[in-house]
């Protein structure tokens, strides 16, 4: 079986990547940049004709299965080649599957919009192309998912566990923090939200996810 993953690390392929990572996957990194037009040759639209990254082609024994867009190329690694013992990231539970879907579709509807906002107009673009009441407004708007993900982690830790589902790291973490640091330069979030704050330094400050942004 032969696990091929398309992408870049800063880009939302930094998903799956941390997901092999996580799991210690042997994979094959094909580097496919989200600028210059790398996704939209013939050759890229045949796997992904929307023309994002990542891409997931697993050459499997029934077949070759190819999976887009990053929290599903995420989700599928950890339920796919991960083993649900209780130790990994992959969910062992039905409560954990469960927590892994809820959390991961979550951040994309009710943060990634907002937290690439911040990112871009605090950090990313250039100084002098940064719109700081865009970057404003956004970081309002993230203090409603912010309170819920406050309050989950508060009740997690008053059961005896710093992570979203179960006792220990998953795939539902990986998903909500892949997303969530790109809000980490708010100071007002940071400030507000100190659970939070405590939890995503933990999520990144992971070996899988700092290797797994270095790949280019």
């Amino acid at each position: 079986m032969t696990l091929k993953i398309y992408g870049i690390g800063a880009s939302r392929a930094v998903r799956p990547l941390w997901a092999a990572a996580e799991l210690g996957l042997t994979f094959e990194h094909v580097s496919v940049p989200y600028q210059g037009g790398a996704t939209r040759t013939p050759e890229f639209l045949a796997l992904n004709p929307n023309g994002h990254i990542p891409v997931i082609e697993d050459i499997r024994p029934e077949g070759k299965v190819t999976v887009w867009e990053s929290m599903a190329c995420a989700l599928y690694i950890a339920k796919v080649h991960g083993q649900a013992d209780g130790q990994s990231i992959t969910p062992a539970t039905a409560q954990e599957e469960a927590d892994a879907l809820r959390w991961s579709f979550w951040t994309v509807t009710e943060v990634e919009k907002d937290a690439l906002t911040v990112l871009m107009h605090r950090l990313a673009m250039p100084a002098d192309q940064r719109k700081p009441d865009l970057a404003d407004a956004a970081e309002q708007r993230l203090r409603v998912p912010c309170r819920v993900l406050e309050a989950h982690l508060k009740a997690q830790a008053a059961a005896g566990t710093d992570y979203l589902s179960g006792k220990r790291f998953t795939i539902a973490d990986l998903c909500v923090a892949s997303v969530l640091v790109w809000a980490k330069t708010s100071e007002l979030l940071m400030a507000e939200f100190p659970t939070v704050k405590i939890w995503l330094e933990a999520c990144v400050g992971r070996p899988g996810f700092a290797a797994s942004r270095k790949l280019a």
